[in-house]
């Protein structure tokens, strides 16, 4: 009997799992037992139980609030992985009759087009067998627009503000802006390091490059631009022949990687700024379609975009995030 009591003590639980990534998301013990709804005891002994099954300690508990390890960071990754895996399971086995959908309308932003959107439209093929799939890729203010005029039934688009009344919303992703700046210029940047190039404004007829333009102008810093686009492969390409520099995120980062062998990113050196992109549908109009198509995004976002992007930039650990599904704003 020993024995056996043994073998369970160092088996990983789902329960123990989902414990560990409230009190990380949380930063107390106390915090995360109120949110899983068990007590402040449970959830320590659950951490125990995780930490000895791992063989490696997550939390710095001296620290207020907890911090996490190194081994701690590296493990939540993977722990955001895995309660998705599991909330997704779910989802399934509660929907088996989404296998009837015919059509769906999905309006998705160009950040995601070249990797992100194949993936989930082949995740969702296998599961909507008789649906007829309808792809609108655009600007935020455009997708959003067609949602309202129900010409789209879900979009994927950056978050603009709080969601309508007639919205129902579910987070995805987190991401601040970064400089992207000619290879030679890595490390610390500052603005005075980049006086002699000029900026290259993303445009500002779309929501991102008012952002950019709206941050500037807040905190009064004046830089010389001569140039404003709307293609992030055509400004990558110009700050990798060293033209000028450039404020994007990391998605955009990453849709121009056949230039990331001349142009890195470096943190803002600038005040933070960030931005949530989200999935979106009409409320009540698709059921548990729009929670389970986040539902795979998520993991999905959390497998192409943030994990390549923190194993090459680890400075953006923490702010670079995919958001758990407590944040959804539904019925």
């Amino acid at each position: 009997m020993a024995g056996h009591k043994d073998g369970a003590q160092g088996r990983m639980t789902l329960w123990g799992i989902e414990v560990f990534a409230a009190i990380a998301e949380t930063g107390s013990i106390s915090d995360a037992a109120r949110r899983v709804g068990a007590s402040a005891s449970t959830v320590s002994q659950q951490l125990s139980n995780l930490e000895a099954a791992l063989g490696a300690g997550l939390l710095d508990r001296a620290a207020r609030p907890i911090r996490l390890t190194p081994a701690g960071r590296i493990f939540l990754r993977r722990a955001r992985a895995i309660l998705g895996e599991a909330s997704l399971a779910r989802s399934e086995l509660a929907n088996r009759d989404l296998s009837q959908l015919q059509r769906l309308r999905l309006g998705v932003i160009e950040d995601f087009d070249a990797d992100v959107t194949p993936r989930l439209l082949t995740d969702m093929a296998g599961l909507l067998q008789s649906c007829q799939f309808l792809l609108e890729t655009g600007a935020s203010h455009r997708l959003f627009d067609q949602l309202e005029t129900r010409v789209l039934d879900v979009i994927v688009a950056a978050d603009s503000g709080p969601p309508a009344d007639w919205m129902e919303r579910y987070p995805l992703l987190r991401e601040p802006f970064v400089a992207a700046v000619p290879i030679g210029r890595g490390g610390a940047v500052t603005l005075a390091d980049l006086a002699d190039l000029p900026l290259i404004q993303y445009t500002q007829r779309h929501l991102m490059g008012r952002q950019i333009a709206a941050h500037l102008a807040r905190h009064a810093v004046e830089v010389k631009h001569r140039f404003e686009m709307d293609s992030y492969h055509a400004i990558l390409a110009m700050v990798a022949e060293q033209v000028g520099w450039t404020i994007l995120t990391p998605l955009g980062f990453l849709r121009a990687h056949r230039f990331n062998d001349r142009v890195t990113m470096v943190p803002l050196p600038l005040p933070p700024l960030s931005r949530s992109l989200s999935l979106c549908a009409r409320r009540d109009s698709l059921g548990a379609i729009p929670g389970d198509i986040a539902l795979r995004l998520r993991l999905i976002l959390q497998d192409m975009v943030v994990a390549p992007v923190l194993d090459r930039f680890g400075w953006l650990d923490g702010d670079l995030q995919v958001v758990s599904a407590a944040a959804d704003q539904v019925p």
